[in-house]
């Protein structure tokens, strides 16, 4: 996604000067929003079922991580994890609360379909909490409304009754 500038005379809608790019999450300018999504997650419910990755394993091999700039501050970061079912499990998302409200989540992740739908990953996968973890309500409703079904237990998971998983089918760009 390149950054963009409004005309002139205009205000800078809600993504107007986005720019989602890969990114280091070890870096000190990533630190507090890759800090402030794991601090979402400790709180947000039970320790034995949370499954956040700190900077150290989102910076992994099979982690690819992305950060999201508004006017050139990160304000929210995401990953894909790949998977050897020729899936890839979304990891991270996250916009600092600051920001929120302004569709930013929602580039993002379809910032991640269409590189997933152009690279031939078959499906996006993900694991968030469940019904009873009202902290992830507006998680679960993005992801409903972007076209993401309830699945059963992804790769590298078992059932947990904290957890959600859903799956998006990618139709591969013609």
């Amino acid at each position: 996604m390149e950054k963009t500038s409004p005309p002139t005379g205009a205000h800078p809608g809600p993504t107007e000067l986005i720019d989602i790019r890969e990114a280091d999450p070890t870096s000190d300018a990533l630190r507090p929003v890759v800090e402030a999504h794991f601090a979402h997650s400790e709180t947000a419910g039970p320790a034995e079922s949370n499954h956040t990755m700190d900077a150290e394993a989102l910076a992994g091999p099979e982690v690819r991580f992305w950060a999201m700039y508004d006017d050139g501050q990160p304000v929210g970061c995401c990953a894909l994890k790949t998977l050897p079912d020729g899936t890839a499990e979304v990891k991270s998302v996250h916009i600092l609360s600051r920001v929120r409200g302004r569709g930013l989540a929602r580039a993002m992740m379809e910032h991640l379909a269409d590189l997933a739908r152009s690279e031939g990953i078959s499906a996006l996968v993900l694991e968030t909490g469940a019904a009873h973890l009202s902290e992830y309500d507006a998680a679960r409703n993005l992801y409903e409304s972007l076209g993401y079904s309830h699945c059963g237990p992804i790769f590298g998971y078992e059932p947990d009754p904290n957890s959600t998983f859903m799956r998006l089918g990618l139709e591969p760009c013609s």
